[in-house]
């Protein structure tokens, strides 16, 4: 199977994360599972409007977990570049000037 199904990543309170990425980046909740590892703790899954293979942005809310230290072999950045850029475009919200020049400290001219 080529490519990236979904990214996980650990966060704080559902409700929190849910209002961040549906009401504030616009993502599509798509759905909620149980962590198959940790039954106590929900699976929480955004993406696109269908909800893609490769836009799938999870989540696990441990609100008590001791926040994590950046280091060699931790992600620091994910980026949804090109689902959001792709909702700014469409809605008028974005123009070649607005959108960052710079991802990952990498230049995108």
């Amino acid at each position: 199977m080529p490519g990236i199904h979904h990214v996980t990543a650990i966060c704080g309170k559902p409700t929190h994360n849910l209002d961040f990425y549906t009401r504030i980046l616009g993502l599509r909740f798509v759905k909620k599972t149980v962590n198959f590892d940790d039954p106590g703790t929900y699976h929480l899954y955004y993406g696109d409007e269908v909800g893609h293979p490769g836009t799938i942005l999870t989540f696990f809310p441990w609100e008590h977990a001791v926040p994590g230290r950046g280091g060699v072999g931790f992600a620091q950045e994910t980026a949804l570049w090109s689902a959001l850029t792709a909702r700014k475009m469409r809605s008028g919200g974005a123009t070649a000037r607005s959108l960052p020049s710079t991802r990952f400290s990498v230049s995108m001219a």
